[in-house]
């Protein structure tokens, strides 16, 4: 599959997800009790409380959100990429499912990302249908066999058919001498850098530096050269 794929097709993706609320205790009652039944599955001893499993919930679409959507695709010699971010997830899902219909909604085009069959795109498209905003085609993938989604993973790439086994981006970029993207920030860090440091800037350009990542790891698992740092273009 990699060595007939047009890259020119592909839109590179990485989502941050924060919970709904602040804090456990600052979500209405009928949120919290829906989530304590979710938490009992974590909960192991006396020291837990679904309160201290709040931290969580923004990997679940029905108790999370989502706080950016940075994109990335190669166009000649460049690497372009996009961001759409805020606090009104609404709109930051309206404007990217713009972008979808208007240029990657055909059937040549495929969606990348890491982990992205098991999060990423059904975690979009659940909050695409929470918020009221028709799916765009390349996302209506309910119902389809796994088999039959021919969206990219690189961590599915990477399985090569083992279905236990779990390689972080992080670690696909090590090996393969990429720099890492987990310079500043990580992923359990969002939630707190967005609703305590109040610091969406900086989760933007942590997710940017995973599409950046993410392209550069497909091209090597296709034996092709990477994207140097001057042919980045981000847009604002």
């Amino acid at each position: 599959m990699l060595d007939s794929l047009n890259l020119d097709h592909v839109l590179f993706l990485d989502i941050e997800t924060v919970p709904q609320f602040k804090d456990y205790a600052g979500a209405p009652e009928s949120y919290r009790i829906l989530w304590d039944r979710k938490a009992e599955w974590w909960i192991k001893d006396g020291d837990e409380t679904p309160g201290k499993v709040y931290e969580r919930a923004g990997i679940y679409a029905e108790f999370g959100k989502i706080v950016c959507i940075s994109v990335g695709f190669l166009k000649n010699t460049e690497f372009r990429i996009k961001s759409y971010w805020g606090d009104d997830e609404k709109e930051l899902l309206k404007d990217f499912a713009g972008l979808l219909n208007a240029h990657f909604n055909h059937n040549y085009h495929l969606l990348c990302a890491h982990n992205g069959k098991e999060f990423d795109f059904p975690y979009m498209a659940r909050r695409m249908i929470i918020n009221g905003i028709p799916l765009p085609r390349i996302l209506q993938i309910a119902g389809r066999k796994p088999w039959e989604v021919q969206h990219l993973d690189t961590m599915d790439l990477w399985k090569f058919g083992d279905y236990k086994h779990y390689t972080s981006l992080e670690l696909l970029a090590h090996i393969f001498d990429i720099p890492t993207p987990k310079d500043d920030i990580r992923g359990s860090d969002v939630a707190r850098v967005y609703w305590e440091e109040k610091d969406l800037h900086r989760i933007v350009e942590y997710c940017q530096k995973d599409v950046l990542t993410l392209a550069r790891i497909l091209l090597r698992m296709k034996g092709e050269s990477t994207i140097p740092d001057e042919h980045v273009v981000i847009s604002e």
